[in-house]
């Protein structure tokens, strides 16, 4: 079992790399702000990234955004970079956790390092932010409020910003151009894993067309395009693998609004499908983000007055087997609607989901799967409390 305690040798609980970028930060003063919630009330961390210039610069904001002049001098800077493994080295091995707020990770990392974090000990957590604790954990939320067998879930966001408006960073839409530039590598690495299908259980989930009326929303939805859908469909395989648990079947979802909305995401998705498979199509892209996607995403990211004015909604429909009920014979007798509702999506949600997450795994590792390995935030945090972490923070789970 790995050990999630500090010593002589590894002095800090955690390590905010990648701190200097737009994310950084707010991890940063999330990290700050929750400091007693560490093991014995108190907290050792550090932040690290390639300017030690920048980094400062970042924990002076941060001191000057919260009142806390004193982490100008109890906050250690690290200096590591991607691109010199020796420095990366150096900085994990000082480390209980690394949160890294660098990139995304994704299913290419389950494929190359299971095998060795799981012999090490090793526990690397991807997709700790709104991408995708709401959703995974969602789904575990509702099978386990829901008394019974259930079977499918369907999620439908919404995010909706204040008076101020609201924008997302480039960062992520780079991350959005990258990875569609790479759905197809995606496709043939899934084939590499060679799983079984995993079992049905009730009817199989229907598949609503492209863009629709949501009767749920009242309003235009379509299929949600993040992450979300293939990290719950990586949970419920573990949990149905490892844990002998009964698989959920999942269906993503999101709001579009009205009609007027409609037409500018259908011309802002053929463009982007378009420009996205060729190289000078994605250097247009990436240097007009606020053009290509009518100012939803920006290079400046929202103010804080933005951020303050914006939420998400989640809802979840589920149905399933009453208990008593078998799930092998007649249709599903049983239904639930829960909510996972929060604050800002990517600035506000993100660092509280994986501020928690990390505090989670210091203070409940012997809740954890019971060896390393490259793991959903689902499967990882199933047996914990993280939701009842995260609900003291603003991101809050109840059933309707």
């Amino acid at each position: 079992m790995a050990s999630f305690s500090t010593s002589s040798s590894r002095p800090y609980h955690i390590i905010i790399f990648g701190a200097s970028g737009f994310t950084g930060q707010f991890v940063v003063e999330e990290v700050a702000r929750t400091a007693s919630e560490g093991p014995k009330g108190s907290l050792k961390w550090a932040v690290a990234g390639r300017n030690r210039t920048k980094l400062e610069k970042v924990v002076e904001q941060a001191a000057g955004a919260l009142s806390m002049p004193e982490l100008k001098s109890e906050v250690d800077i690290l200096v590591a970079d991607v691109g010199d493994l020796d420095s990366l080295a150096a900085m994990c091995k000082q480390a209980v956790i690394v949160l890294s707020c660098v990139g995304p990770f994704l299913e290419s990392m389950q494929l190359n390092y299971h095998d060795q974090a799981a012999e090490k000990g090793v526990y690397i957590v991807g997709s700790c932010g709104f991408d995708s604790i709401p959703a995974d954990m969602g789904v575990i939320y509702t099978r386990d409020q829901f008394k019974g067998t259930l079977t499918a879930v369907e999620s439908f966001l919404t995010a909706s910003a204040g008076p101020e408006g609201g924008c997302i960073h480039d960062g992520t839409w780079q991350s959005a151009i990258y990875g569609l530039a790479d759905s197809n590598k995606l496709r043939s690495l899934r084939k590499k894993f060679g799983h079984k299908p995993l079992p049905v259980v009730g009817p199989k989930i229907k598949r609503r067309g492209t863009l629709f009326y949501s009767n749920e929303l009242q309003q235009y939805a379509i299929p949600f395009m993040g992450t979300d859908p293939s990290v719950v469909k990586r949970t419920q395989r573990y949990l149905t693998e490892e844990l002998k648990e009964s698989p959920v079947q999942y269906g993503a979802y999101v709001g579009i609004g009205g009609i007027s909305n409609i037409f500018k995401l259908v011309f802002a998705g053929l463009m982007f499908f378009f420009l996205v498979k060729f190289s000078f199509g994605r250097n247009l892209l990436i240097k007009f983000p606020e053009f290509f996607s009518f100012g939803f995403f920006s290079k400046a990211g929202p103010t804080r007055k933005q951020m303050e004015g914006s939420s998400f909604r989640f809802i979840f429909i589920g149905e399933g087997y009453t208990e008593g009920s078998d799930p092998s014979e007649g249709k599903p007798n049983g239904k639930i609607r829960t909510l996972v509702k929060g604050p800002e999506v990517g600035y506000v949600a993100t660092p509280i989901a994986m501020v928690q997450a990390a505090l989670t795994m210091l203070n409940e590792s012997d809740s954890l799967p019971n060896t390393g390995g490259v793991y959903t935030p689902g499967a990882t945090f199933a047996k914990t409390t993280l939701i009842d972490r995260l609900n003291k923070h603003g991101i809050q789970f109840s059933v309707l």
